[in-house]
């Protein structure tokens, strides 16, 4: 007992306190301790150094796909890595569950604090060797720098999970050291959350639709919904801001919900023979619920299932291949039909055509926009047409801006378009204007 329990060295907590069990790593306690106890030493004269935090890009798939004595076994082979490449001065712990964070009391500017982490990242790239078979992973780092005696603990350690948190966001392997820009910008997240969760629980995020068109006849197909929201305080939020947010903290459920919802409340009062497309984000192909709380949405509504359209992304199938053919499956069984969106732009296109059953594919607006010009765009929408010909899957183009793309498109045997050529996304009201004027003409 006295072995186990006796005073370490960070202390008056037992060793074991400050001990990942898994690893033999120092952990969160034990990080924190450190970086306390060298802020104290160096008070009367504050030389910089450094702390980071590395997160290993795709972990949760190795657990699934290997199992968790595979992922274990992995932790324990990036925890030896890590200490290897730590000179005598430097320290590691294991911080979260996938998560290493490092401590550099004799690097002293940014430039050293970045080199210093893609190296790490670099031990990290190698194969990992799991008996009959290996695994590759890679990491990304977010760092910190002291400064002065004014910086505590948690503020650096706050610090290096905002660099983290970027590094991650601008891609896998990456490096990115603190700087006062990101502080401004996760205050800016922070203000753009706190008036989401606002916005949503007073329903403030409305559905706009944007038409689908036969590009030969221009006749509407349908409409895809896409979400709007404008703050009384901060104007008009681009989606492309506030759904990352939505996805990052937790909110995507109920703004998925609340926009469901009002769009196919609105879609109701349309022509029976037009269909509403809807997108799903990553998070809510791993929940097992989706599929069946889409379609209790729908029958709530009156709204025919046949009717309807979920778009996911190729990038969405990667997070949980089991639990979204699952979602999905559900959905199609009640007479949902399933659009793989953004295609040509995830890591895995064709791989997924041959795994899951989809009824359309959208071309991505990048190589529409460069259709006209671009020889490599042209020859890879032709190749898209062929094989979606073979595959009898239905092709919608989106981006769509200029008519002599349209014309191309048709040229090549493209049905389906989308863009502000035919008409940019407005509210319910406005939509359903344009489909009474469509059919006073003759139209849809």
């Amino acid at each position: 007992m006295q072995m186990l329990f006796g005073t370490g060295r960070d202390g008056a907590y037992p060793d074991l306190v400050f001990t990942d069990p898994l690893t033999g790593l120092g952990n969160q306690r034990r990080f924190f301790s450190r970086i306390a106890r060298l802020i104290s030493d160096r008070a009367e004269d504050p030389a910089p150094f450094a702390v980071g935090i590395v997160d290993l890009d795709g972990f949760k798939p190795i657990n699934d796909l290997f199992g968790r004595g595979a992922g274990d076994e992995i932790l324990l082979q990036v925890a030896m890595r890590l200490r290897a490449a730590m000179d005598s001065h430097s320290s590691v712990v294991r911080f979260g569950a996938d998560e290493f964070a490092f401590l550099l009391p004799m690097v002293f500017s940014e430039e050293a604090a970045a080199e210093k982490a893609r190296m790490l990242i670099e031990v990290l790239s190698a194969p990992y060797d799991l008996g009959q078979r290996s695994a590759r992973l890679s990491a990304s780092a977010g760092c910190s720098l002291f400064y002065s005696g004014d910086e505590t603990t948690e503020l650096l350690v706050d610090r290096a999970e905002t660099a983290l948190y970027h590094a991650k966001a601008s891609g896998r392997g990456r490096v990115v050291v603190y700087t006062r820009e990101m502080e401004e910008a996760a205050k800016r997240v922070t203000h753009i959350e706190q008036a989401l969760r606002r916005a949503v629980s007073a329903g403030e995020v409305e559905p706009f639709f944007q038409p689908i068109v036969d590009l030969r006849s221009r006749r509407i197909l349908g409409f895809e919904a896409l979400a709007r929201w404008t703050d009384p305080d901060l104007g008009a939020v681009s989606p492309s801001v506030f759904i990352p947010i939505a996805e990052e903290r937790g909110i995507i459920g109920a703004l998925t919900e609340l926009v469901l919802r009002k769009s196919v409340e609105a879609a109701r009062d349309w022509p029976k023979h037009l269909f509403l497309s809807f997108n799903l984000s990553p998070s809510e192909l791993v929940d097992l619920n989706t599929g069946l709380n889409v379609i209790t949405t729908l029958n709530q509504a009156g709204f025919d299932p046949h009717r309807f359209e979920a778009e996911i992304t190729e990038t969405s199938l990667m997070t949980d291949p089991v639990a979204a053919e699952k979602i999905l499956d559900d959905m199609r069984g009640a007479g949902i039909r399933i659009s793989l969106d953004d295609f040509g732009t995830g890591q895995s296109s064709l791989g997924r055509l041959r795994e899951i059953r989809f009824d359309k594919l959208k071309i991505d607006r990048a190589f529409v926009t460069s259709i006209l010009h671009d020889k490599p765009s042209e020859h890879i929408i032709r190749a898209i047409l062929a094989m979606c010909e073979g595959l009898a899957i239905d092709v919608v183009a989106e981006g769509i801006e200029e008519k002599d793309q349209a014309a191309r498109l048709i040229e090549f045997g493209c049905g389906g378009g989308q863009g502000y050529l035919f008409g940019k996304p407005a509210n319910a009201i406005d939509t359903l204007l344009l489909l009474r004027s469509a059919a006073a003409r003759g139209g849809s």
